[in-house]
């Protein structure tokens, strides 16, 4: 985990950080707050210790390090495929979140290859959902990263995806001639669960093609190829649930179901088959592919 970076205010009541933290915290665990500027554990500008006597007004930012809860580690594991000096490529599983939030901070997938692998520097260089798997780009080195960043900043990176659903639209639905591309105007905000199609300008692309058909538990369903031109969040799940072709058990799209433990035995259907761009330091087009299936794909 990276410290966490706590801004102080210009002016108000508060005399000292601390008296600023406890206002903000002290409700919580103020022994906790006294105990850190003790030992040590609050800093400020170049890692310097605060006291507790340590002035508001002497400092803009201070820095510490969250007190993290004990977490029970998720039954999934991450499959390396590819590491560099500059970019490390994995398998994510699904239920693992990319990157620490909410109550999963040491069960990320960032947060268990730093510790695994030691690398302190490493930062995801795009995002999968938490109930996607797939393949997920990491940058290894902080001096090559902003050349990948660039990458994916310019859509000069191609991404593909399989999901599972039904051969057909669900009652009430259009029949579908495959391909299709989905385009419309998507947006989210911080405080609604859910993505939401809007009227505007299109913001959100994706080429949708049916690979095969097959029977499962007397259903008739489909494995899908998935091509984001955009990355919105969610994109891949409202463009099928707006097809009727909700992906099989996603608990958002098309109706948000109530919030329950994970089922591992009935993971989102869901995955990040590959990635592909041209590699800005070897100059060379270069691929990876997912070794995870999809379990409702089996046939």
């Amino acid at each position: 985990m990276n410290a966490t970076r706590l801004r102080l205010p210009d002016e108000g009541p508060w005399e000292t950080a601390m008296d600023y933290m406890m206002h903000r915290w002290g409700h919580i665990d103020p022994k906790g707050i006294e105990d850190r500027f003790d030992a040590g554990e609050i800093v400020g500008e170049g890692g310097i210790p605060l006291s507790r006597a340590a002035k508001l007004e002497d400092h803009t930012f201070i820095w510490y390090y969250r007190t993290l809860p004990p977490e029970t580690r998720l039954p999934v594991e991450i499959n390396i495929l590819h590491q560099d000096e500059h970019i490390l490529v994995v398998d994510k599983p699904h239920f693992l979140p990319t990157t620490p939030g909410g109550t999963y901070i040491q069960e990320s997938a960032l947060v268990r290859l730093r510790n695994l692998l030691n690398l302190p520097d490493l930062i995801p260089m795009h995002r999968l959902d938490r109930m996607t798997a797939g393949i997920l780009l990491l940058s290894t080195n902080p001096e090559t990263r902003g050349k990948y960043q660039v990458l994916f900043e310019k859509r000069q990176v191609q991404k593909d995806y399989e999901c599972v659903s039904a051969a057909t639209p669900a009652a009430g639905y259009p029949a579908v001639d495959f391909p299709a591309v989905v385009r419309n105007r998507m947006t989210k905000s911080r405080s609604y669960l859910l993505a939401e199609v809007v009227d505007g300008e299109p913001n959100a692309e994706t080429r949708i093609e049916q690979i095969r058909t097959f029977d499962a538990r007397a259903q008739r369903r489909a494995l899908y190829r998935l091509e984001p031109h955009t990355g919105k969040t969610h994109q891949l799940r409202v463009h099928m649930a707006s097809l009727g072709l909700g992906i099989l058990h996603d608990a958002f799209y098309p109706d948000l179901l109530d919030k329950a433990p994970d089922d591992y035995s009935k993971p989102l259907q869901l995955l990040a088959r590959g990635i592909r761009f041209v590699d800005p330091i070897s100059k060379k087009p270069v691929e990876y592919r997912s070794r995870l299936e999809l379990s409702e794909a089996r046939v």
